[in-house]
């Protein structure tokens, strides 16, 4: 048992570690507007992943969606449907950065605490006649203390607030820790989940090749299982020409649980929504047409 458990944290410690690296790398090149990657050619079994989890992802039309814009109006904004949260117990905002007007606006109009966290930005956001509370701790696919930060999974933290047994509206924006997490979370987190708003990202090996990691695939095949793709959305920040049919390597997903949603099978998602916004408004648009 001593030996497994010295294995555990070594694991752990090893997947925050590299949470961690890509986090504080991504920050790094903040400031570049657009990503410019060597456009390389890939093999067969690489195209092929890409365009089965572009597939996955391909949005559902749904007959009873009202769609509203939660959040920033640009970057931080998440499209919801409002009309499907009316049971919604308990929210969850991971990845804050200062700033969270989601989770706000969430508490304001379902009445209900969010729950935020983020170990990187001590900053806790004002939310007038909302309630919210603020961790400064992060999510992860395994519990672990990496350079003081505390990074625990999204059932131990849900746990911990008393919310085990609630109805779950939740946006999480981590900067590729989303992969891990969503991967060993348990499956009655996800049942009771009417609605989840995900921005992924994919991320890089050392000579700057986007990684095709099989956890995407099995991540998505497993969200939707219980879950529409009732929309989605390419960060304009994030560009690049070199990851198709892929148009950016950061992109917003709602999940809607099959629980709620009514499928309409005689029309199309309709590509872009009216309240859409770019990620980055001095930056061009990349949002593929019909998705």
């Amino acid at each position: 048992m001593a030996i497994a458990g010295v294995l555990i944290l070594v694991v752990g410690g090893a997947v925050v570690r590299n949470q961690v690296k890509v986090r504080n790398g991504r920050v790094a090149r903040a400031e570049v507007k657009q990503r410019q990657h060597p456009v390389r050619p890939e093999g067969a079994d690489v195209v092929s992943r890409r365009k089965a989890l572009f597939d996955l992802l391909r949005p559902v039309a749904l007959r009873n969606c009202e769609l509203q814009r939660f959040g920033e109006a640009n970057d931080g904004g998440y499209l919801m449907c409002r009309n499907l949260l009316q049971d919604v117990e308990v929210a969850y905002s991971y990845g804050i950065g200062g700033y969270d007007k989601w989770g706000c606006d969430i508490s304001k109009a379902l009445d209900v605490t969010v729950h935020q966290y983020d170990c990187f930005n001590p900053k806790q956001p004002a939310c007038y006649f909302g309630d919210t509370v603020f961790h400064t701790e992060c999510v992860a696919g395994t519990a672990a203390t990496m350079d003081g930060r505390v990074f625990d999974t999204v059932q131990n933290q849900m746990v911990r607030n008393g919310d085990g047994a609630r109805r779950l509206v939740w946006k999480i924006d981590v900067e590729g820790a989303e992969w891990k997490s969503l991967l060993t979370i348990p499956t009655d987190i996800l049942e009771r989940t009417d609605q989840m708003a995900v921005e992924f990202h994919w991320a890089e090996d050392a000579d700057h090749r986007w990684q095709d990691d099989p956890d995407y695939l099995a991540v998505i095949r497993r969200l939707t299982q219980f879950f529409e793709v009732a929309h989605i959305h390419f960060n304009n920040a994030s560009c690049v020409a070199d990851l198709s049919p892929f148009p950016s390597f950061a992109y917003e997903v709602l999940f809607v649980s099959k629980r709620v949603a009514v499928v309409d099978p005689d029309r199309g998602a309709g590509g872009i929504h009216p309240l859409d916004a770019p990620n980055n408004s001095s930056l061009p648009e990349c949002q593929v047409v019909g998705r």
